[in-house]
């Protein structure tokens, strides 16, 4: 696919600025085939805004842990003509439903985020819930980190902190899917159809917040039925 003639205004170093990477892994990306192709005017080569949303694109994939293959993969099932505001939406889903890359931090940091001193038996049992990992660099703190630690001053017994995060993660693992195959159905296949205009950045936002609104409300409302049902029986 080559960029409209006049709508491509950046050289490669430009571009891997705008992108936040280096000029070495752009033009990696490059002769990888995952950009489209350049505008040439006589021996200088620019890039415009399909490029730039493309490599955007990749750095979001990579942020959340897919491998290059992946990537590549994943961008050759994108049609050609697809413009850079549909792209824009598809890396905007990706961030709505991902969590936000995790990096290590080390056991002071640890310490300070937790606000005390963590005994072996706290790490363990934090492991055991999914919401920490130990690795080479540190430790990765996972969503949920503050909620377990709550639960460990609370004295919970510690199996009853493992099996509730289990039957946590199983079931948002569910709705995680089936929000995404929502996403998928209603919002990026009317823009392949041209049925339906780009989302702006602010309506993705908010898409966002209304979405884990919603998650909490449905919960309560499913704790209340259950409470209910309890009260109810004989």
């Amino acid at each position: 696919m080559t960029v409209t003639v006049g709508t491509a205004s950046w050289t490669i170093d430009a571009l891997a600025a705008e992108a936040g990477l280096s000029v070495r892994t752009t033009r990696y990306y490059i002769s990888l085939g995952l950009l489209p192709d350049a505008e040439r005017h006589g021996r200088q080569v620019f890039y415009g805004e399909p490029h730039l949303a493309r490599l955007r694109l990749i750095r979001t994939l990579q942020a959340h842990g897919h491998t290059l293959a992946a990537i590549e993969a994943y961008l050759r099932r994108i049609p050609g003509g697809t413009t850079p505001e549909h792209l824009g939406v598809q890396r905007s889903i990706l961030s709505l439903w991902s969590p936000e890359p995790i990096r290590p931090i080390s056991a002071d940091e640890l310490e300070r985020r937790a606000g005390r001193r963590l005994e072996e038996e706290d790490l363990v049992l934090m492991e055991r819930s999914g919401v920490l990992e130990r690795v080479d660099e540190g430790f990765l703190v996972r969503p949920g980190f503050e909620v377990s630690l709550e639960l460990c001053d609370m004295d919970v017994p510690p199996e009853g902190v493992v099996a509730a995060a289990r039957a946590i993660d199983e079931h948002m693992a569910r709705l995680a899917d089936d929000l995404e195959d929502v996403m998928r159905e209603h919002v990026l296949r009317p823009l392949r159809d041209g049925r339906r205009s780009a989302p702006s950045e602010e309506v993705m936002v908010r898409l966002n917040a209304l979405t884990t609104e919603a998650v909490v409300a449905g919960f309560r409302r499913a704790t209340e039925a259950m409470v209910n049902r309890e009260v109810d029986r004989p």
